[in-house]
């Protein structure tokens, strides 16, 4: 396991029995180098959503145990926060949770003249994810294939 999956992995480990605790929902952890700085993010979530009250709790109970366990060998900065309305779906949860509702999916290599796609969720597995189109078809993508998926918003 690479460095950064044991990181996760074990903050992950220490978060979903807090989580539970307080009623919160963990959606992701990742440890992340964007523009030569280390981001350790924790993502959470509850019905009728995630105010910065709650953030500021999670954020110092893991603060205090990372400061403890100190595990972490690089300098990183500690952020704790609702993972939005567009966050991707990543773990089997996200898909559950998103059956039925429309979804928009950006491929890394265009198909059909096109690499954006927008449809309802109708059906996943470990290797495929299929939508219903406007039109009604459906379509098939490899998960591979699959640069980026998440909940479409309609404004």
């Amino acid at each position: 396991m690479a460095k950064r999956e044991s990181y996760e992995s074990r903050v992950e480990a220490y978060l979903l029995p807090l989580m539970e605790r307080h009623g919160f929902e963990l959606v992701d952890v990742e440890y992340v180098k964007e523009a030569g700085t280390w981001y350790l993010r924790a993502y959470i979530d509850k019905e009728g959503g995630i105010g910065v009250d709650d953030c500021e709790v999670i954020s110092r109970d893991l603060s205090d145990w990372l400061d403890e366990e100190d595990f972490i060998d690089d300098s990183y900065v500690l952020e704790v926060s609702s993972p939005g309305l567009d966050r991707p779906l990543k773990k089997e949860k996200d898909y559950i949770r998103s059956m039925g509702k429309d979804v928009d999916v950006r491929l890394y290599r265009q198909l059909d003249r096109q690499k954006e796609f927008t449809g309802a969720l109708t059906a996943y597995d470990d290797k495929t994810v299929t939508l219903t189109m406007e039109d009604g078809s459906q379509r098939v993508f490899d998960k591979d294939d699959i640069a980026l998926i998440r909940l479409a918003l309609d404004f």
